[in-house]
């Protein structure tokens, strides 16, 4: 398989099409900055499991006078925010600073289990901060179709660690396939984005690409990353490939020189995924080769 067509520098991607989501601990404001300079399509500022429970409040603070300020060129700064879940002592906390934060992107709410928590979440935070429910329980899977149907909801996250945790179920691609394509299936049957996976841990590329392409072959067209190198390879596996990019040009080129007619049974779902090639490649910056 050929390699996508580089990108040549960090750019603007529209959060239901972001591929890499950059978890950030909260407890390193000075690093937020150079997370936002990286090649992350979506950066989140972490103040749930990466933060001790005797920091939560000082962390929360910390993201919160970050998302009121500007970088050094007087841009305003941007994120998400991971924040507690709704049965935790700091989900209300969580809302009540972020509220009026200027550069709130939107809030992954971590541990999602029913919709109504997603509801309620949105629905603190004004009605218009979107919601990414971070699925990571058996009970968060089998309410999956509820989480990605209820107001607010903007996506589905994969939170496979602890997910393995609850279930006693393993890493491997045949015990995860499951809970995956729930999350998929859910997010077609809600009208969503297609879901974000969990994250790779290490510092493995050849792992991470490996398990990008798993992610890609689930149908899922995002991936949680813990470490902002991570960022690029994610990009990359999750971008359409040069061959993808070539048929669907070629496809798309042959349909209109015939007038766009359809000649057989096969050609209407060819030209639906040949124009979401071009979508994605057109955002990612993935071209066709020069002609």
């Amino acid at each position: 398989m050929n390699a996508p067509l580089p990108t040549t520098s960090p750019r603007e991607i529209a959060p239901e099409l972001a591929r890499s989501w950059l978890l950030v601990a909260a407890t390193r404001p000075e690093t937020f900055d150079d997370a936002v300079r990286s090649h992350a399509d979506a950066v989140v500022l972490d103040v749930e499991d990466a933060v001790d429970a005797s920091h939560k409040d000082s962390a929360r603070d910390d993201v919160v006078r970050w998302l009121h300020g500007a970088d050094a060129d007087g841009k305003a700064n941007r994120a998400w925010v991971r924040i507690n879940d709704a049965t935790s002592e700091h989900w209300s906390p969580d809302l009540d600073g972020l509220r009026d934060a200027p550069g709130l992107q939107g809030v992954m709410l971590a541990k999602t289990e029913f919709g109504g928590q997603v509801m309620d979440t949105f629905n603190r935070l004004g009605a218009r901060v979107p919601v990414v429910a971070l699925v990571e329980s058996a009970v968060g899977i089998e309410n999956a179709t509820e989480i990605a149907r209820a107001k607010g909801a903007f996506r589905l996250a994969f939170g496979s660690g602890d997910f393995r945790r609850d279930t006693g179920m393993s890493a491997d691609r045949e015990a995860m396939a499951y809970p995956r394509a729930r999350l998929v299936i859910s997010s077609r049957a809600g009208g969503l984005p297609g879901p974000i996976d969990g994250p790779t841990v290490g510092s493995s590329h050849p792992i991470l690409r490996e398990q990008s392409a798993i992610t890609v072959s689930m149908g899922m067209t995002g991936k949680l990353c813990l470490q902002a190198d991570q960022a690029p390879v994610v990009n990359e596996v999750i971008s359409p490939t040069r061959t993808d990019v070539e048929w669907a040009y070629e496809f798309l080129e042959d349909f209109e020189a015939r007038g766009c007619i359809v000649r057989d049974g096969s050609d209407l779902p060819r030209l639906g995924r040949a124009r979401k090639i071009m979508q994605l490649a057109e955002a990612f910056g993935v071209l066709p080769a020069a002609r």
